[in-house]
């Protein structure tokens, strides 16, 4: 009866039952291609009933079969509940969609929980099937890239018999890992869950996938001596307007093999109505069929309207409104953009997913013997592959848990030892031995150096980003523009370099990083150089400017001076290109120094070329010194050279010292010795010669004008090289 979509048109329907049978499944589908009734239209005309799309079936192995077998048919296929990653595959299933995310990101997802929390060894359970076997595979590689070990993965399936389910537990019972990760279905988890309360198999914390983690009917007294304090993910549930009225108004079926709305009487009215069918909880799907119907609706709307621009066939001819091809509908499906009543945006990706959002729930006992399911948090893939856990709120972890739970193949190793891998075992577990003579560890479970560091970089490129904003934020006012902006903008970015090129120094050395790491930092390092002896002599120029009869500006003004930046960088540029050329750098195990170790290292190849691009750098840096310093008693009021006196002292301190560092430091420690050079020197110019002027321009705003920047002792006008003031 809407009067926005599909006015006027009628869209009929059957439902089959699959009962989650994959065969059960495929005979529907070829029941719906194969449907021999006809259809009685406006014009009083019989004609061939025409199937434009499938919704369901929802388990992904039916799913498989189901899109297989009508492939050939382009009927486009919508699941609300198949979740498997598998069926992204858009070349072997090209007819798909769903309105539920792909465990490609509930599995990940999973492993950030995991991680989040410090669980570094923990068990496994999977459904044998598409849904269970595919969604750990995922989450066992994303395990391994974050540094969570496996103690056991086992699969579980509700065929299987009873001998399986006790081998499993009692491999659970025998774990020293305490958190159990378990992507099954609902069905498969309540086998494995009656052998755990026979034997009483308590004290563990678990993990949950959607397909079990938020079912009602298992969230009951006796289950939560087993589950209780579980966690994980479910998927997001809206509330569907005029839906609970019109169920309300409809009388409980007297038909056995349809208890659809006696389950909804019994959780409405919390009452039971003489049934021996349990099923879960299907409220959780029923806004993903919602979501289905109406990307068909929204599709055949768009069909029928001819709407080129959401159908993504500009060149098609308009459907003819008496017979409406699958072909056609399958075309603005993969278009489809629209929004839900409540505020939901649906679109499919190219893979034909929705964009992936689940609710973070946790259960727990408030009073007893209630067992509540509440929402704890929130997981939202909000950057391509960079999914994050947010609105994280306090978990109530079982009863008997004073704090969160643990679980760790080995505790930490206290100060004066180190790990030692126990052989044939994961990483995760090791034993504590003495450190050897000589050597120290003085904390306990430290981090990787590598994971600090790069924080350290991060944070120092956000300063000078920081700096950059603030400078073009101002860029009007009278301090930004008497320091000559543009090579302040240049200089900014170019110590970012200098920061980021250090991130390259990090990890195992491979031919790659082994080039990258020297030839960015000379470039970098020399193009940072350069605007700051750019800016040097743009402070010597201004004030010879000023003399009577001087025309020296002429010979310096911005072209020359982004010449002169450029052609410095550029002689550094084809001193690493003929390096790189003749004898570039490359990954060398080190056997000189310790006769127990290999150190795998980046040798620098040509020695004469590493001197070389150091020696450049020590050129530039020397002369835009002494420039500075003969401009340092310039008039207090304009102190740029003093401020550059200041970082070149620094740099050049820190290069001198790093010479006889970098030959006399054995081994590994020459690249530390090399990351402490570039950090330091590259902070040392961010900060004396920004910090002064930021100081300025948000702490102190009154001297931030003209007049302050005016000097009248000798001079009577000093002329700015960026240009004129604005009028006060």
């Amino acid at each position: 009866n809407s009067s926005e979509i599909l006015p006027g048109v009628t869209v009929g329907y059957k439902i089959y039952d699959g009962c989650s049978s994959i065969p059960l499944a495929i005979k529907a589908a070829m029941a719906f291609i194969n449907d021999p009734s006809d259809r009685y239209s406006s014009e009083g005309v019989c004609q061939k009933s025409s199937l434009i799309s499938i919704i369901g079936p929802s388990g992904s192995s039916p799913s498989i079969g189901v899109e297989t077998t009508i492939r050939p048919f382009n009927i486009p296929m919508l699941s609300y509940f198949a979740t498997c990653a598998c069926l992204s595959n858009r070349r072997e299933y090209p007819t798909f969609f769903r309105t539920i995310p792909s465990d490609y990101y509930q599995s990940r997802a999973l492993v950030q929980l995991v991680k989040y929390f410090g669980w570094t060894w923990v068990g496994t359970i999977r459904s044998d099937n598409d849904y269970g076997n595919t969604g750990m595979a995922t989450f066992l590689q994303s395990a391994q890239q974050e540094g969570i070990c496996i103690e056991y993965s086992e699969a579980i399936y509700r065929t299987y018999p009873r001998e399986k389910f006790l081998r499993i537990v009692d491999i659970i019972k025998s774990s020293s890992s305490k958190v159990i990760v378990a992507f099954t279905s609902f069905i498969d988890i309540e086998f494995l869950l009656k052998e755990l309360l026979l034997q009483n198999i308590t004290g563990f914390q678990w993990v949950g996938s959607e397909a079990w983690i938020s079912t009602e009917n298992l969230a009951k007294q006796e289950s939560f001596q087993i589950f209780g304090g579980a966690i994980g993910f479910a998927i997001s549930n809206a509330m569907i307007t005029g839906l609970k009225d019109y169920l309300l108004k409809v009388k409980t079926s007297v038909i056995p093999g349809n208890t659809g709305f006696n389950e909804f009487w019994e959780t409405t009215f919390s009452c039971s109505l003489n049934t021996q069918n349990t099923s879960s909880n299907k409220d959780q799907i029923t806004n993903n069929v919602y979501k289905a119907v109406y990307a068909i609706a929204h599709s055949i709307q768009n069909l029928l309207t001819c709407n080129h621009d959401k159908g993504g066939m500009t060149n098609s001819i308009c459907a003819n409104k008496t017979q409406i091809e699958p072909s056609q509908v399958l075309q603005y499906i993969k278009s489809v953009n629209f929004t839900t009543k409540n505020g939901e945006h649906i679109y499919f990706d190219n893979y034909g997913d929705p964009k992936a959002k689940y609710e973070l729930i946790n259960w727990h006992r408030p009073l007893r013997p209630c067992v509540r399911i509440q929402q704890v948090g929130k997981w939202m893939d909000i950057l391509m592959c960079i999914p994050i856990i947010c609105a994280m709120t306090l978990f109530l972890f079982c009863s008997f848990y004073l704090e969160v739970p643990k679980s760790v193949c080995s505790e930490s190793c206290l100060p004066g030892t180190r790990k030692a891998i126990q052989k044939g075992k994961p990483l995760c577990c090791f034993d504590c031995v003495p450190c050897a003579e000589g050597e120290i560890s003085n904390a306990t479970g430290n981090s990787r150096i590598g994971e600090i560091f790069s924080l350290n970089v991060i944070f120092c490129s956000g300063i000078s980003i920081f700096v950059a904003v603030v400078f073009y934020y101002f860029k009007d006012t009278p301090i930004v523009r008497a320091n000559n902006s543009e090579l302040s903008f240049l200089l900014l970015f170019s110590l970012t370099l200098c920061f980021l090129c250090s991130l390259t120094f990090i990890g195992q050395p491979s031919e790659w990083s082994c080039m990258l790491r020297h030839t960015a930092f000379g470039i970098s390092f020399v193009l940072c150089i350069s605007c700051v002896l750019g800016k040097t002599i743009v402070v010597l120029m201004a004030f010879k400017a000023t003399l009577p009869g001087s025309n020296v500006m002429k010979w310096f003004g911005p072209s020359q001076q982004r010449l002169s930046v450029f052609f410095f960088t550029l002689v550094q540029v084809l001193i690493c290109t003929i390096w790189l050329i003749i004898s570039p750098p490359f990954p060398f195990k080190n056997m000189k120094y310790y006769k127990e170790k290999i150190i795998l290292e980046c040798h620098v190849g040509s020695s004469i070329a590493f001197y070389s691009v150091l020696g450049y750098i020590g050129f530039l840096s020397v002369i835009c010194f002494v420039l500075a310093f003969l401009a340092r008693k310039l008039p207090d009021n304009f102190n740029e050279a003093k401020f550059i006196t200041f970082s070149m002292i620094i740099f050049c301190a820190v290069w001198i010292t790093f010479i006889p560092a970098y030959v006399s430091t054995p081994g590994k420690y020459t690249v530390a010795v090399e990351l402490f050079a570039i950090l330091a020197s590259s902070f040392a110019l961010l900060l004396c010669i920004f910090a002064p002027k930021c100081v300025v321009i948000i702490l102190k705003p009154e001297q931030n004008t003209k007049k302050n920047l005016i000097v009248s002792h000798r001079w009577h006008v000093f002329i700015l090289i960026s240009g004129k003031f604005p009028s006060p």
